[in-house]
């Protein structure tokens, strides 16, 4: 079973992650990585049972597809590897908490869940 909970794992190794630089991404791949870190972070929330991760939507199976979809298709298109792809989530995860930015970035991420790429899944 694929789980999105690893990426915060990446937040822990930062020093190889920072000496990368990253590829510029477009606005569209930074979005779609953001959604893709908020679930990550409130799937582990959850997972701990954490006050603030509970008052979302449990997460599950959909939000894993979003995050493995949304990196896939972010590597594709930006001709990022494994390595870049982790540090574009580890930054963008980095960078909700830092700003405590998540509740802000969960009110526009959930409607995503289940669009990303949806005509390929029709």
């Amino acid at each position: 079973m694929i789980r999105i909970v690893p990426v915060l794992a990446l937040l822990g190794a930062s020093a190889a992650l920072h000496a990368q630089q990253p590829v510029p991404l477009s606005l569209e791949h930074r979005m779609t990585l953001r959604c893709s870190a908020a679930f990550a972070l409130v799937a582990h929330g959850q997972e701990a049972g954490d006050a603030k991760a509970l008052t979302y939507p449990r997460l599950g199976g959909e939000a894993r597809e979003f995050f493995v979809r949304a990196a896939a298709q972010v590597m594709d298109e930006a001709g990022l590897d494994e390595e870049g792809i982790r540090a574009a989530l580890a930054a963008e995860a980095q960078d909700l908490v830092d700003h405590d930015s998540l509740a802000p970035v969960m009110a526009a991420c959930l409607p995503q869940l289940g669009q990303l790429d949806g005509a390929s899944r029709r």
